[in-house]
């Protein structure tokens, strides 16, 4: 039977997110010995309830969080960005691209120096720092490549991305640091090359707190999870710490849980907006916001996609939808007219009707129409690199707007820094070689869709003045208050987050269950 806690029994830890940190942190903590209560604002699947995009109840409603969000600047005004709503988090979506940050990008002021327009700074911790908790996150995950787990086959669209790299020079080419089983691991199976990876793994061969890290932590007897709660604000005493979560169910009830510590890993909109919706008289600007960081510095990775019809069959909807990257663009090197990197990943199409709408919105007729007959000849790729900070890119609440709950709506801003721009017109070069060397009969480039890699917002930093929380993702401000997820991120890397948003996760718990022994919350 599953344990429940007393709403008013302040002696557990409440993490708010169930995703890649909340719920590995979660999970962590459990293991230690720490009562654990995680609010979910989600539902709860079960794995015999995701299907994939090939079939007509496609998952990705059902995923999606869908509360209203508004976008400006570059952004899509009603979808300003992609994130699940559910037990797992986007965990259960993502493709499991699981790299680890380089040493360069963690000291981004210190190497890439003083960019106009740019928000730099270095993290308070180094690669260094957190080698060993890549190591147990890359074995808890299962990630191919390391630890001596094979890595995956490469299926067709790897393939073209392969011979197009090597022959115009490209090296570091490989089918990918994965979460997803190459062999049975951790009583999940291996993948079956099924596809439809980001339709939810219906077999459990990804990695993905919903059937890993939530389970092991509900069968310690330490946890707690109450999906389809919605964290709503967070209440302090007299000495400024945090005592309760206030929480609405799907009916609207509230329900205050009383607590020890709160970590807060709903994303680099719903963390900022939560703290920023907690404002009282003692922290007039929301809460942990002294510094006025708290919602700015939002990062969403410099993204574009390049499709291409080649001269034979491809089907590139087969296999595992992310199944190859070539890194040797990752690099720093300023001599390209950009600092920072980029890495190319495989896309597929996700299915025709998506490829339809996204290759070219506003073509019709029948010669579109004899290019989407053309689908199994595609090939495609994805473009992956680090975005700058911005002080002006972030979340900010709308001032009349109110949700189904009575909070304000998150307004998340974002433009473009001119060092994006001319990383992705050099991606965008790099991709079309690749296919235009293999006798590609036209090549397309798309631009960037609704955010996926979503960081900053609530960065760490060494001096209170310049960032949020600190190294292990302590608020600076109020000391029993945790950033669990990718807001914490000081820089976005070249890398996809969630290897590094575990790892975090995993240093951050044995820090907080230390302190927890001492007493010092």
């Amino acid at each position: 039977m599953a344990k429940t806690f007393d709403l008013k029994d302040d002696s557990v830890v409440v993490v708010i997110g169930s995703g890649a940190g909340g719920g590995t942190l979660a999970n962590e903590l459990a293991q230690i010995g720490v009562d654990v209560v995680c609010l979910e604002a989600g539902e709860r699947l079960s794995i015999t309830d995701l299907r994939d995009y090939s079939q007509a109840d496609s998952m990705l409603g059902r995923l999606t969080w869908l509360d209203k969000r508004i976008g400006t600047g570059d952004l899509h005004a009603a979808l300003p960005l992609f994130v699940c709503k559910t037990v797992g988090g986007t965990t259960v979506q993502w493709a499991g691209a699981t790299l680890r940050f380089q040493e360069h990008e963690f000291k981004t002021r210190t190497v890439y120096g003083d960019i106009e327009g740019a928000n730099l700074l270095d993290w308070p911790l180094s690669l260094r720092d957190l080698e060993p908790f890549y190591n147990e996150a890359e074995d808890k995950m299962g990630v191919t490549g390391t630890h001596g787990i094979p890595r995956l086959p490469g299926n067709n669209n790897y393939r073209v991305l392969e011979a197009g790299a090597r022959r115009i020079g490209y090296q570091s080419v490989h089918t990918g640091n994965m979460a997803i089983n190459s062999e049975p691991r951790d009583n999940r199976p291996a993948c079956r090359q099924i596809g439809f990876c980001t339709g939810g793994c219906a077999i459990g061969a990804k990695w993905s707190t919903l059937y890993t890290e939530i389970p092991k932590a509900e069968a310690t007897g330490h946890f707690e999870l109450r999906p389809n709660s919605m964290a709503l604000r967070l209440t302090h005493g007299s000495q400024g710490c945090i005592d309760g979560v206030i929480y609405a169910d799907n009916a609207g009830n509230h329900f205050e849980q009383k607590t020890r510590a709160v970590c807060v890993a709903g994303n680099s909109v719903e963390t900022p907006r939560l703290l920023l919706n907690s404002e009282s008289y003692e922290f007039p600007q929301g809460l942990a916001n002294t510094s006025g960081q708290v919602g700015r510095n939002f990062m969403r990775h410099t993204t574009g996609t390049v499709y291409a019809i080649m001269p034979g069959r491809v089907s590139f909807e087969r296999g595992t939808q992310m199944a190859g990257v070539v890194t040797d663009e990752s690099a720093f090197d300023p001599r390209r007219g950009f600092v920072g990197g980029y890495e190319i990943e495989t896309l597929p199409g996700f299915g025709l009707v998506n490829l339809a709408t996204n290759l070219s919105p506003s073509a019709w007729g029948s010669d579109y129409a004899q290019i989407l007959e053309k689908y199994e000849y595609f090939a495609g790729l994805w473009l992956v690199g680090e975005d700058l900070p911005q002080a002006s890119n972030g979340v900010t609440l709308h001032p009349t707007e109110r949700d189904q709950h009575g909070l304000s709506v998150p307004m998340i801003h974002f433009i473009d820094h001119p060092n994006d721009v001319a990383m992705r017109t050099h991606a965008f070069r790099s991709g079309r070689a690749i296919y235009e060397s293999l006798s590609a009969e036209s090549v397309f480039e798309l631009p960037p869709g609704p955010s996926t890699h979503n960081m900053g917002t609530c960065r760490q930093s060494e001096k209170p003045r310049d960032g949020v929380c600190n190294a292990y993702g302590q608020c600076h401000d109020i000391p029993n208050l945790f950033i669990s997820d990718g807001s914490q991120f000081t820089s976005s890397s070249a890398e996809n987050p969630t290897l590094t948003i575990v790892a975090l996760a995993i240093r951050q718990a044995r820090y907080l269950a230390d302190r927890l022994r001492r007493g010092e919350m």
